[in-house]
């Protein structure tokens, strides 16, 4: 029997996230206007709450992520923090990244 990574001790801040006991799709709006920003601010406040804001936010600049809401986080969000050149990770509340 394969042993979870969890269960090895290795947890990783996926395990921890609170993102898992909510839909995917919440965290990929399809648009960037109209409904799909209150979804986009509904899945900003699952990330304010989540242990796992920190290290998520970093795995998806680290990587270049280009969709999705990550760490609470926006796409342009994101684009704007890797042009900036940040080399840390800010404390992001919903409404506080973005110009909106």
């Amino acid at each position: 029997m394969m042993r979870s990574p969890q269960a090895a001790g290795h947890a990783t801040w996926r395990d921890t996230a609170a993102c898992r006991h909510h839909d995917p799709e919440l965290f990929f709006p399809i648009a960037a206007a109209g409904p799909a920003l209150d979804q986009a601010e509904q899945a900003r406040q699952v990330c304010q709450r989540c242990p796992a804001q920190e290290p998520c936010l970093r795995w998806a600049l680290d990587r270049g992520v280009a969709f999705g809401i990550w760490g609470g986080t926006t796409e342009d969000e994101r684009r704007a923090m890797r042009r900036a050149g940040a080399t840390t990770v800010p404390c992001v509340r919903p409404g506080e990244a973005g110009s909106r």
